[in-house]
């Protein structure tokens, strides 16, 4: 077990060859901050350990985005620009991600849905209109659905 504390130097920047920076990471994948450029291997041990340890890692490969969305699906919002295969991935792992995906598409959001079909509220209104039915449902149901009154109006 590696002390983290006696690989830092003054100026708070882990040492050590790619083996020790690996031991690290995988007890606390957010030190991954103080390890300067680390190699993609660092980064996938420090995403499969914490996520959200992808703010820290300077545009980081597919792969590396992929795992940190796998481990958990709301990292995606320290992705700029996700591909359309992390931005699935993410909201098959927690379907609420899909709040953090801007122009999501008709995949991603039925993937979403899929996974948590209370998810819509995060739908634009343009969205839903081209979103395919993905399900018929009664007004009780979508009054349930949104956790709010829902009143049914006539169209004029």
């Amino acid at each position: 077990m590696f002390d983290i504390r006696s690989m830092l130097k003054d100026s708070k920047e882990i040492l050590g060859d790619e083996a020790s920076q690996l031991e690290v990471v995988k007890q606390n994948g957010y030190v991954i901050r103080y390890i300067h450029s680390p190699s993609e291997n660092v980064q996938l041990e420090a995403v499969k350990q914490a996520g959200y340890a992808i703010q820290y890692i300077h545009s980081p490969s597919e792969n590396v985005q992929l795992e940190a969305v796998k481990q958990d699906g709301c990292a995606i919002q320290f992705i700029h620009s996700p591909s359309e295969n992390v931005q699935r991935e993410a909201v098959k792992q927690y379907g609420d991600a899909i709040r953090f995906i801007h122009s999501p598409s008709e995949n991603v959001m039925q993937a979403a849905l899929a996974q948590d079909p209370k998810c819509i509220k995060y739908f634009k209104r343009a969205w839903l209109a081209n979103l395919a039915p993905v399900k018929k449902m009664t007004v009780s149901e979508i009054k349930e659905l949104l956790g709010y009154k829902v009143e049914v109006v006539a169209e004029k």
